[in-house]
């Protein structure tokens, strides 16, 4: 019988191959291995390196517990990457040509990423926070009390970082042979994954603001001068490439805010930009600050460009003509692919790679011969042990629209018994499932469950009509699609309709309090981080006075009858589903408040519910908490609908 996949095992059990980033000579390949140690709870990092076939993988760094972000020099001679071995986050390079100690750049009090070489290998572009109030990075005073927070700017607070005001990243510049280095932003806003154009002459960066809502993309002199800016303040980029010559940028943003991206291309000497797409039907990967770095396109010639996007849930590459805006599909995975790393004569293509069978490995695609081969498999012999669900895709029509969803099944799956059912609701609602090792599902499938998991309207991937076609309707078609696609799955012989749970977090968590308010169908809910009443959460989450005007049509005062109307909260007084509520108390992105109104409202109405509070948690808790809070989050999950559902029968 199948050992299935437990809490313990996603938390301690997996090591995860990531960050990749192939040679100038498409040789060798750079990687960071990251674990967490069951005795002592604590994760570590370390760099690797193997051939372009994952052959003779060697571990280069041993100082330190996290050493991560590696990058090549342009010569392919050094490494440099970001090391915690001294008392501050510390810049080292690494010579391959010669035996001994990496030796220190530059340190800073504060977390260091996304360091890039300048073309001729003098200098290292990178990010780290900038306080204006304390420009020499002095320690605070441990006696003395708290500081007085005043602030007069709307996003003074973000998830994952807490209390900003003006403190933000910004990019800076260090000369590798004397340590030097100078700040090059001077806004104070987040300058993001910077980028050398070919003549080493500026420094693009993505400068996001409103917490992310919106982004331009900033050229930033590196000897003097003014910044240039590309892109309105309203509109979003996600990833940008110069051309070889360095007298154009092509990106991909949303200047109208239309929640799907479009290509665009600038010219450097006049300034002006032209569209190349509309309505483009793939998303290109943006990356977030500290939980991935942008796929960032790849020109091919001087007028074919590469990129990585995600459509229907799936990755893929494919290319794009600077002047016509022609897409061609180059190869589309049944897998999650993140990041991009090609080498000097582009033949290769290194990402990140996960699939609904494989997670933390890394995969190499071969332009010559168009086939992709996962090169490492760090993981394989533990899930062989415990062998991950099966699954089968499947799609339903409704009311004009195909929603695309999957099943998955425990791996010993006997279709003459009668097996539990939970959907599974993603985030956004602009984000989508898809081809990837989900924790929580292969927990879930393995133990016994089947899971179901679908992208209703107004998910990501699939074009600009499809993601908008929740806005000011949230609750409503979305909530419908959902229900039919759980139907669907229940007309099977195996699937138990008297046993049904649902879960989902932040947006999936909005939609789980949302459905136990309008039908008591289901016998179990768990609840996480649910966005619960939106009049609230408009003015305490970080984003809500942005993103909540953009997806249900207006402010609270505008609009109060709508904000009633599609809060969980209005309905919550029916609700009657046993409902297990998790949520980090340091969510600035739905703010634990919603989770307490929740709770209150459940026991009001005489429900039965547990509150469970994460401290420190923050929005990303499920993938970036503490091992220990990770580990209890999916035990729980687990436990409750294992007692309100019972087992296969």
């Amino acid at each position: 019988m199948a050992q299935p996949i437990t809490p313990e095992l996603v938390v301690y059990g997996l090591t995860m191959a990531g960050e990749p980033q192939v040679s100038p000579d498409g040789t060798q390949i750079l990687y960071t291995l990251s674990a967490v140690d069951r005795e002592t709870k604590k994760g570590s990092s370390q760099i690797w390196l193997c051939g372009i076939d994952g052959s003779n993988p060697r571990r280069l760094t041993w100082s330190g517990e996290r050493n991560s972000g590696g990058v090549w020099s342009p010569d392919g001679r050094r490494i440099a990457f970001v090391s915690n071995r001294v008392e501050k986050a510390g810049i080292f390079v690494l010579d391959l040509d010669r035996p001994g100690e990496a030796r220190e750049i530059t340190r800073h009090n504060q977390a260091i990423s996304d360091l890039a070489w300048s073309p001729d290998g003098t200098r290292i572009a990178y990010t780290t926070t900038f306080d204006p109030e304390n420009p020499d990075e002095t320690p605070p005073d441990k006696d003395a009390p708290p500081k007085v927070r005043v602030t007069r700017r709307i996003d003074y607070k973000q998830d994952g970082r807490g209390y900003l005001n003006d403190v933000r990243f910004h990019t800076f510049v260090v000369d590798v042979e004397t340590g030097e280095r100078r700040r090059l932003s001077r806004e104070l806003r987040d300058h993001l994954f910077p980028q050398w154009s070919p003549d080493g002459r500026f420094v693009s960066v993505r400068v996001p603001i409103l917490n992310g809502m919106c982004s331009y993309l900033a050229l930033l002199p590196v000897d003097g001068g003014e910044e240039i800016r590309i892109g309105p303040e309203t509109g979003v980029i996600s990833v940008w490439a110069w051309s070889p010559s360095g007298d154009r940028i092509i990106y991909a943003g949303d200047t109208e805010h239309s929640f799907q991206d479009d290509f665009f291309v600038y010219d450097v000497a006049s300034g002006t930009t032209t569209r190349l797409t509309d309505d483009l039907d793939v998303s290109p990967v943006g990356g977030e600050p500290g939980r991935g770095a942008p796929a960032q396109p790849v020109w091919l010639d001087d007028r074919r460009v590469l990129f990585h996007a995600i459509r229907a849930g799936a990755s893929g590459l494919y290319t794009i003509d600077a002047e016509t805006g022609a897409i061609e599909t180059v190869v589309r995975w049944e897998a999650t692919h993140a990041g991009m790393s090609v080498d000097r004569d582009r033949r290769y293509v290194v990402q990140g790679h996960t699939s609904f069978s494989e997670i933390g490995e890394i995969a190499v695609h071969d332009t010559q011969t168009n086939q992709t081969t996962v090169v490492t498999g760090y993981n394989t012999q533990v899930l062989t042990e415990h062998p991950p669900a099966n699954w089968e895709r499947f799609e339903i029509e409704r009311a004009g629209y195909t929603i695309e969803a999957w099943l998955l099944t425990p791996p010993d799956f006997d279709p003459n018994k009668r097996y539990p059912v939970i959907l599974d609701v993603h985030g956004g609602p602009q984000g989508f499932y898809g081809y990837t090792f989900t924790p929580w599902q292969q927990i879930l499938a393995t133990n016994g469950f089947l899971v179901v998991m679908s992208n209703p309207r107004g998910s990501g991937s699939y074009g600009r009509e499809f993601a908008q076609a929740v806005l000011q309707d949230w609750g409503g078609e979305d909530f419908k699609d959902l229900m039919a696609v759980l139907d669907t799955v229940l007309e099977r012989p195996y699937a138990d309709r008297e046993r049904t749970g649902i879960w989902g977090y932040s947006y999936g968590g909005y939609m789980t309090a949302w459905t136990i308010g309008q039908t008591d169908r289901f016998k179990a809910a768990v609840c996480g981080a649910p966005c619960f009443d939106l009049v609230s959460m408009y003015g305490t989450s970080d984003i809500s006075h942005t993103f909540g005007e953009l997806e249900w049509g207006g402010r609270p005062h505008e609009i109060p009858e709508k904000f009633a109307a599609q809060s969980p909260s209005t309905f919550a007084h029916r609700a009657t589903t046993p409902t297990l509520i998790i949520h980090g108390e340091e969510d600035e992105r739905c703010p634990i408040g919603q989770g307490e109104q929740m709770f209150i409202a459940l026991l009001k109405a005489g429900c039965e519910v547990e509150f469970v509070r994460y401290p420190g948690g923050s929005h990303g808790m499920l993938r970036l908490g503490p091992p220990q809070h990770r580990e209890d989050v999916f035990t729980r999950i687990l436990n409750w609908f294992k007692h309100y559902l019972g087992e296969p029968a």
